[in-house]
Formats: C-alpha cells, structure tokens, sequence
C-alpha cells in the first residue's frame, strides 16, 4: 500500500516566513522606472504576474525601494522578460545604490527607449511591457501589490507564437528564464501539452 502524501507532509513554522524552505518556479523580469533626475532605473523582481486574462500585470515591491517611489511618481513602469543568456545582466539590475543614490552597475547595461511611457528596456529582453499605474496595495506586511494596466507589449519574433509554429519546438529555439525562489534559475526547453478536462473554461 502506498503511503498517502498527508503522512509525508511536514507542517511549518509560520514565524519566519515559509518561503524559504521549498522551491518555487517564478518568472523572472526587470522593471523599469525613471529616476527624479530623469534617468532610468532598472530592477529584477520574481514576484510578478498576469492580473486576470486582460492586460494588467503586477508585481510585488516595498516602500523601501526607488522602484516603488518612482512609480508612485511617475504613474508609469515598463516590464523587461530576460533570456537565458541575460542571468548576467539581470544580476547587474539588482547591484546595491552609492552614496549619490545611484546603481554603476546600469550604464554598463544596454537598454533600448519605451515607444509610449517614458522608460527602457533591458536590450535583448524577449518580451517587453510598457505600463501606466492602476493600483498600488499596500499592506502585505511590509510589502505592496503594484499594478499596471499595459499600454503597449512588444515580443522577439522568434518567441512569437503562431499557429504555423509547434509550441514545443518554439520554446527549444527560444527558452525560457525561470526564477527558482529562493536562489536559483533554470532555463526551460521543453514542455508538455496539459492534460485539460473536457469542458475546460478559463
């Protein structure tokens, strides 16, 4: 008799925070927001996600940080999707601020301009996301959910899906960055199509 997954279950302290104890799989994107001085800055979060089936994405940030002041701010922040070949560069985003309040690390970084909001982009990102503040909520502890309604979405051609393209061969030209919380990242190459029950409805 096989042993249930009840008997093998281990329960938390809730006091720190779980997290830390387990992997999770998370995307992995560069936020983009401008500087009071009018320069930009950059920022990988993992936290993030669609919000819903329309054009809204959020991200999960704290008070402490320029990236929540500058968008509060400026109403605005662009979402930059690395690739494998940008962990480097991703790295570079998260390079602690000097005494002036500013990260060196940036300018070794290329970026290309917004076409709507004013912002950048991480050059070479496979997906970028140009987005106007909807709402920020506060409260998750010392954190805050930002979200934003997205202006305009630009996608690399070879990431593109189309109906003329198998899925599983697009993500073996075009793999995926994924976030492994907490510590780790892993390229995805290959995938399965999900089992979906008859009826499915999103």
């Amino acid at each position: 008799m096989s042993q249930s997954t009840s008997d093998r279950l281990i329960s938390l302290d809730l006091n720190p925070s779980i997290w830390e104890r387990f992997f999770t799989v998370a995307p992995l994107v560069v936020i983009g927001t401008q500087e009071p001085d009018g320069s930009y800055d950059l920022a990988p979060k993992h936290m993030a996600m669609p919000l819903g089936w329309g054009n809204y994405f959020g991200f999960m940030c704290t008070p402490r940080h320029q990236t929540y002041q500058n968008i509060r701010r400026t109403q605005a922040f662009t979402v930059s999707f690395p690739q494998p070949n940008q962990v480097v560069a991703t790295s570079l985003a998260a390079a602690p601020r000097c005494n002036d309040d500013h990260k060196p690390s940036l300018a070794v970084l290329p970026t290309v301009h917004a076409k709507v909001v004013d912002g950048v982009f991480l050059q070479g990102a496979y997906l970028c996301l140009e987005c106007e503040l909807d709402r920020i909520v506060d409260g998750f502890d010392e954190n805050s959910l930002i979200a934003g309604r997205i202006l305009a979405a630009h996608v690399d051609e070879a990431a593109l899906r189309l109906s003329a393209r198998d899925d599983q061969d697009l993500l073996r030209q075009s793999p995926l960055l994924a976030y492994l919380s907490p510590g780790r990242y892993a390229c995805i190459d290959h995938s399965q199509s999900f089992p979906f029950h008859e009826g499915f409805q999103q």
